[in-house]
């Protein structure tokens, strides 16, 4: 087989390597992982189009997965607000999907569009045996550009999932009235010490997973290879950060009542009146809901960046091979 093509690498379909395969190549492979190209020969209108299918596609994956297992959320959010020995309520379990899906959307989409790039142009920055951090680093970034979105969403959402609002129009306006602007973002410092190391995890597992498996497969991976490393990125980011989740619910819930002063209270006031077991509560429905969603958002992101790099303008073939042999 000859030098890689372009159009092969960046549609993520299967290709096999043979045995004599150089260094180089796996390099090319390595880099081009995840849908994506080195940055290294990109101009700026393949740089927009990068970022354009890290829009569409985070957004696309965001709406699908939000919608499939938006049940599954409402019960762990109603488990971890529950205080003391309350009743779990299984009724209006798609309750405030519709507004979600409002935040989903733009929060999803801004954090491809902004992980994808960043990510690629860290892998020309710093070198290969430190991809990890490279996808570690560009996780966050994403995950706080998102959490401007994701915030008020989260709020709004968990408001409503926990029986305090029958409506996200209503939700709004109360929350405006009676909290301002600050009540949109109660909890953020949680949510950042939940979101940020679960994006950078999250995303630092299912790539350097995907990664070894090419390298060892000489290969690009099919979608429900995809899926099955995404489910495994998911619930294991899930379980670990389940403790950080259990605040954030808790300090994104209480409203105007004002039962936490902040993180370290919040913290302090769980393990005195419930013990240390309550930080684990809804581990059982946030490991399947996440475990499920990566499967779900992974799968659906690789297929929906592989139909737009379908469509994209192809490169001679001979300048690329040119290229690949510098």
């Amino acid at each position: 087989m000859g030098p890689f093509s372009l159009s092969v690498m960046v549609n993520d379909s299967a290709i096999s390597l043979p045995d004599t395969c150089t260094k180089r190549k796996q390099n090319l492979l390595l880099k081009n992982s995840f849908a994506s190209v080195s940055m290294g020969d990109e101009k700026p209108f393949d740089f927009l189009r990068i970022l354009f299918e890290g829009v569409i596609a985070g957004g696309t994956a965001g709406v699908v997965v939000e919608t499939a297992l938006y049940p599954i959320d409402t019960i762990k959010t109603r488990l971890q607000a529950a205080r003391g020995g309350e009743k779990l309520i299984l009724k209006g379990l798609y309750s405030g999907l519709a507004g979600n899906l409002v935040g989903v959307l733009p929060a999803s989409a801004l954090f491809v569009g902004v992980y994808e790039p960043i990510k690629q142009k860290l892998l020309r920055v710093f070198p290969e045996h430190l991809s990890a951090f490279t996808h570690l680093t560009a996780g966050a970034i994403g995950g706080i550009a998102a959490s401007l979105i994701r915030v008020p969403t989260e709020v709004i959402k968990q408001r409503m999932q926990t029986g305090q609002f029958t409506s996200a129009s209503g939700a709004v306006r109360f929350i405006a009235s009676k909290e301002g602007f600050k009540g949109f973002y109660a909890g953020y410092g949680s949510f950042l010490l939940r979101d940020l190391p679960f994006d950078a995890i999250q995303f630092c597992i299912y790539e350097q997973i995907r990664i070894g498996y090419m390298l060892a497969a000489r290969r690009n991976l099919n979608d429900p290879e995809n899926a099955i490393i995404g489910a495994f990125a998911g619930a294991l980011t899930g379980a670990i950060t389940t403790p950080l989740d259990v605040i954030k619910t808790r300090l994104m819930v209480q409203g105007s009542a004002n039962q936490y002063k902040g993180i370290v209270d919040c913290v302090q006031t769980i393990i005195k009146e419930e013990g240390p077991r309550a930080f684990l509560k809804g581990i059982g429905p946030r490991v399947l809901w996440i475990g499920i969603g990566g499967s779900i958002f992974f799968g659906v992101l690789e297929s929906t960046k592989r139909f737009l790099a379908e469509r994209r303008p192809t490169l001679p073939q001979n300048t690329y091979s040119e290229k690949s042999k510098d």
